[in-house]
């Protein structure tokens, strides 16, 4: 998202260089801060804005606003310059290896090596198929307003100045096998524009005539859909975070025992459903010196962490034994004596009921086996009682027996060491 807001405005400076009458003497400042930008955000933030750099610069070199030694070299080289500048010696520094450019690490381990695809693949229209439509929620965007804006005359041109860059990064950049939406949200700014752009040209002309006003009506009527769409799914998407579920559970209940010391293992998964730095949980305040700290520092520590991810290491009986607590998606994978004593669960799907089915539990009581008496008032409960409240309220009066039920399942187990 750091890189989202970066390139959010280049797109604007962009926009504003396209309202600027071109000459051959005076090339819009905005082409070039476009372009420096983007580059710098993907220099920091984000390897994969250089494919939208390309296409952007490709689009415009092509069409020829902008020339590679006054607009193209500059923009690239300051934006690099900085960037490098800004990154590796932060990132080295806390990373204490020196010099480290992590998204040139990140795009060797994930693309020259390949390894990006251990994450998952999908087929190649996966964006176009899948991720662009969620993303864009209103299908009026893409099936209406967008094409409109095409066709028209008044906004086919600026409309084509961005749809033309925009997908072509999104076409490159699904020959990588593994996907994810994150990887192309930057495209969603400049796809809502020449939407609005189609929306404006239908609003204004809704008093002209009956098929005007037929389509205002349904792009008023989209927007409120939309909108109580985007919410439910913002309920249902807090619950993909059972990683982060199990571990404030794990703060919060283990009480016993109080004053020694944790060391605590969390798996891939855990980590990419909620364990991040901001919940773990030490003695004492914490500063950027943490990362200098010495052995009798890190000693009086109540908690330790590791995310070890080696598979040979995993596989070693001893690299296990000195963890009192796993966080993992698979119990059968961790080596040794060990009792689960929470299971988070998380989402897995839905299903639609027609009417006179019945409904089942969207979060199955979360099981705990040990520590203390325990009240289920996580936040997935509360979703589930407030889901399970509004089908009493609106499914029979209002759906008139249609549903849509949430399904959980249990995603990572809280394991408690045999010898804790």
């Amino acid at each position: 998202m750091f890189a989202f807001a970066f390139s959010t405005m280049a797109l604007r400076s962009l926009l504003n260089a396209y309202a600027t009458p071109w000459s051959s003497t005076a090339v819009p400042k905005g082409y070039r801060l476009t372009l420096y930008l983007l580059t710098f955000a993907g220099v920091v933030f984000r390897s994969e804005l250089a494919i939208l750099v390309g296409t952007f610069t490709s689009y415009l070199f092509v069409t020829r606003r902008i020339s590679i030694p006054r607009i193209i070299i500059p923009a690239g080289l300051a934006g690099a310059v900085v960037g490098l500048l800004c990154t590796v010696p932060i990132d080295s520094f806390f990373w204490q290896s020196f010099p480290l450019w992590p998204e040139w690490t990140a795009f060797y381990y994930n693309t020259v090596l390949g390894h990006s695809a251990d994450w998952g693949v999908s087929p190649w229209n996966f964006y176009f198929a899948n991720a662009l439509p969620r993303l864009m929620l209103n299908p009026a965007t893409y099936l209406l307003c967008i094409p409109i804006a095409v066709l028209n005359t008044a906004t086919r041109r600026r409309s084509l100045d961005l749809l033309i860059p925009i997908l072509s990064f999104v076409g490159l950049y699904s020959f990588l096998p593994h996907k994810e939406w994150r990887f192309i949200i930057y495209v969603i700014p400049g796809l809502t524009a020449v939407a609005a752009a189609g929306a404006a040209w239908i609003w204004t002309r809704r008093g002209k005539s009956i098929i005007y006003a037929l389509l205002s009506l349904s792009l008023v009527a989209s927007v409120l859909l939309s909108f109580a769409a985007s919410t439910a799914l913002l309920a249902i998407s807090s619950l993909n975070y059972p990683g982060g579920e199990a571990l404030h559970f794990l703060h919060s209940h283990l009480t016993h025992g109080s004053g020694r010391h944790y060391n605590v293992y969390f798996d891939n998964l855990a980590c990419q459903t909620g364990v991040t730095r901001f919940l773990e949980n030490h003695h004492g305040s914490q500063t950027i010196l943490d990362v200098l700290e010495t052995q009798g520092t890190l000693a009086k520590r109540t908690w330790s962490y590791d995310k070890t991810e080696d598979p040979e290491m995993l596989l070693d009986p001893m690299f296990w034994q000195k963890f009192d607590i796993v966080l993992a998606e698979r119990p059968e994978k961790v080596i040794g004596r060990w009792s689960t004593v929470y299971v988070a669960y998380g989402y897995s799907g839905v299903r639609v009921l027609k009417p006179g089915e019945k409904s089942g539990s969207q979060v199955v009581p979360l099981d705990v086996v040990g520590w203390e008496t325990f009240t289920d008032t996580t936040w997935p409960a509360k979703v589930a009682n407030a889901w399970t409240m509004l089908e009493g309220l609106a499914r029979e009066s209002v759906l008139r027996g249609w549903w849509v039920e949430i399904k959980m399942e249990p995603k990572v187990r809280l394991l408690e060491s045999g010898s804790l």
